[in-house]
């Protein structure tokens, strides 16, 4: 009877303490909380990984990110290449995981017909790396543009180290990166374009 009762009192310790044990953080939490750390920041960037004739454009043009839009669900990083002011990084809370996009806009504003783009997380992943297979939307989209070559695509965008936000671009014979310095703040570009009145996501 006694070794029930020490039995008992040290599974019942031990149910206490594991009560009491702070959870492990979502590291995809993790993850868009450091991106948005830097809001309202601006960094330059250039590309370490790439082809120098389809990327020739990248390569030979300034690259800044601005995290320029946080929410506590959605992130909003426009991405110019010298004065191409088109590019919007969307990164987005659902239920399925965080969601990249890529909101591309002509000079007028209004959405190229190449837009919206990217894809859900299939893994948690962790809180210095996330994933983003294309998506069923993606696939239509790039079957009916004459893309078929970005079927396979998975973007990447990770913190390789504590001064580096990398964003990556990777498929079969393709490997696309753009590091961006995150220890040294730039000025902001103008606006993206679309951005100046009423932007609408």
């Amino acid at each position: 009877m006694r070794l029930n009762k020490m039995h008992l009192l040290v599974v019942g310790a031990a149910s206490a303490l594991a009560a009491c044990t702070p959870a492990e953080p979502d590291p995809q939490e993790v993850f868009f909380n450091t991106i948005a750390e830097h809001c309202g920041k601006a960094y330059e960037g250039e590309v370490t990984s790439g082809n120098p004739e389809t990327d020739a454009t990248w390569m030979n043009n300034r690259i800044v990110i601005e995290i320029r839009e946080c929410t506590e669900d959605r992130i909003r990083i426009p991405l110019h290449v010298g004065d191409n002011r088109s590019r919007t990084w969307v990164i987005t809370k659902t239920q399925m995981g965080l969601e990249l996009k890529h909101d591309h806009r002509l000079e007028d504003g209004s959405h190229d017909p190449m837009t919206m783009y990217g894809g859900t997380t299939v893994t948690l992943g962790t809180a210095d790396a996330q994933a983003f297979p294309a998506d069923e939307y993606s696939k239509q989209l790039f079957t009916q543009l004459d893309a078929t070559v970005s079927l396979t695509n998975t973007w990447w965008m990770s913190f390789p180290d504590e001064n580096t936000f990398r964003y990556r671009l990777s498929r079969p014979n393709r490997e696309f990166h753009v590091d961006v310095d995150l220890s040294q703040e730039v000025e902001a570009p103008p606006a993206p374009w679309g951005w100046e009145d009423n932007y609408q996501y």
